[in-house]
């Protein structure tokens, strides 16, 4: 299994207390361990053979982070430039990825997930063709999903109340016999002009022609997706304290 680690956006809304840096170099409390740091250690402990990491923004300090902290496996990593990333989103950086992609299952993670890294284990061992990890609880101003049953049959931020069944942590799962479709309806948005669009775009059309989206649970596992000054106090009260004594210590 491949992973691909979507970070080549700029974070324009966390600059003010993070400074003209990748959100991925944010460090945990009173350490240099960053949320790119532990996304990788819970990956290569999952048992991902080899990281995809898209980058655009600051793109050096990204290379050069992992070429410090992760030498001795800088083999297992490929970086995917994405040179328009000021004016594209996810669905781009994932397009620029396609061929290495293809023929093999992958999880693919936005870059500004922090968590404990026992929340990958259940999506990664999932049987659906696409899983993607949530959290029962609602959380403001992140991706929504609605479900029915064992399936996940709508996504989006403007999922109301009502409707809500859990809130996306930006963590998803491909299996191989899934993946050649999916990067064929990516590829088909993009040649689309649609390249401006979270590539859940193209997960939910492949919901609404049938394909099973099933779900894992992040279940009492702590997490954070860290857009704003808001996200970072709260991740550092709550979520990076429980990775520094876990997966840091680990």
């Amino acid at each position: 299994m491949k992973a691909i680690i979507l970070a080549a956006g700029q974070g324009t809304r966390i600059r003010s207390v993070h400074g003209e840096r990748p959100k991925c170099l944010i460090t945990f409390n009173n350490t240099d361990w960053t949320i790119l740091d532990q996304q990788i250690c819970a990956l290569f402990r999952a048992g991902v053979t080899e990281i995809g990491i898209a980058v655009g923004y600051e793109r050096d300090q990204i290379v050069r982070h992992v070429t410090k902290n992760h030498r001795g496996s800088l083999h297992r990593f490929k970086f995917i430039e994405n040179q328009h990333y000021a004016e594209t989103n996810n669905i781009y950086s994932l397009w620029l990825a396609c061929e290495w992609l293809k023929g093999s299952s992958f999880v693919a993670l936005n870059a500004d997930v922090a968590f404990e890294s026992e929340i990958l284990v259940p999506a990664l061992s999932s049987i659906t063709p696409i899983t993607m990890i949530v959290d029962r609880a609602w959380r403001d101003e992140t991706m929504k999903v609605a479900i029915r049953g064992n399936r996940i049959i709508h996504m989006g931020k403007q999922i109301t109340h009502e409707d809500f069944g859990a809130t996306y942590i930006g963590i998803t799962v491909f299996a191989t016999r899934i993946v050649d479709r999916f990067l064929r309806e990516i590829d088909r948005l993009v040649c689309q002009g649609r390249k401006d669009v979270f590539f859940n775009v193209g997960v939910q059309h492949l919901v609404d022609d049938g394909v099973l989206v099933g779900y894992t649970e992040t279940g009492s596992r702590a997490w954070a997706e860290i857009d704003d000054a808001g996200d970072l106090a709260f991740a550092r009260l709550y979520v990076f304290p429980k990775l520094v004594t876990s997966d840091v210590a680990a």
